[in-house]
C-alpha cells in the first residue's frame, strides 16, 4: 500500500455573507442591542441630536446610535482610546452587527469619535 496523498481542493472565492459560521458572540451585546431596538433609541438620538447636524453641508456622519454604541463598547471593555475602540469594533463580527453594520461597510475612523468626543 503506498502513502496516500491529500488532493488541494481550489475553493471558491466569492462568500456568502449569511452563510459564512456564526459563532455565539457576545450575549450580553445582543440582549443589549434587543433592549435599545425595543425602546427605540436609536429615533429618540435622531431626534434629540438633529439640532447639532447639518441638513446637506459636509461628509455624512457617524449615526448617533452607532456613536453611543462604540463609546459603551468602550466602556464596558476597558477600552479608554478612540483609536482602541475602532480596532476593537473592526475585529468583532459580533460587535458589527452590534453597531449594526453591513459587511462592505468599515467602522468609523478614530478621528471622527475623537471630534465627536471632544
Amino acid at each position: 500500500m503506498s502513502l496516500g496523498r491529500r488532493q488541494a481542493e481550489q475553493k471558491s472565492m466569492w462568500l456568502i455573507y449569511d452563510q459564512l459560521p456564526q459563532s455565539q458572540g457576545h450575549v450580553f451585546y445582543e440582549r443589549l442591542q434587543k433592549l435599545l431596538r425595543q425602546k427605540a433609541f436609536d429615533a429618540f438620538l435622531e431626534k434629540l441630536c438633529a439640532p447639532f447636524y447639518a441638513e446637506k453641508l459636509g461628509r455624512r456622519s457617524i449615526p448617533p446610535g452607532r456613536y453611543f454604541r462604540m463609546l459603551l463598547i468602550g466602556y464596558f471593555e476597558g477600552i479608554d482610546s478612540e483609536r482602541g475602540i475602532c480596532w476593537r469594533c473592526a475585529d468583532s463580527l459580533s460587535l458589527r452587527e452590534f453597531l449594526q453594520l453591513g459587511p462592505t461597510e468599515s467602522v468609523p475612523d478614530h478621528s471622527s469619535l475623537s471630534l465627536l468626543s471632544h
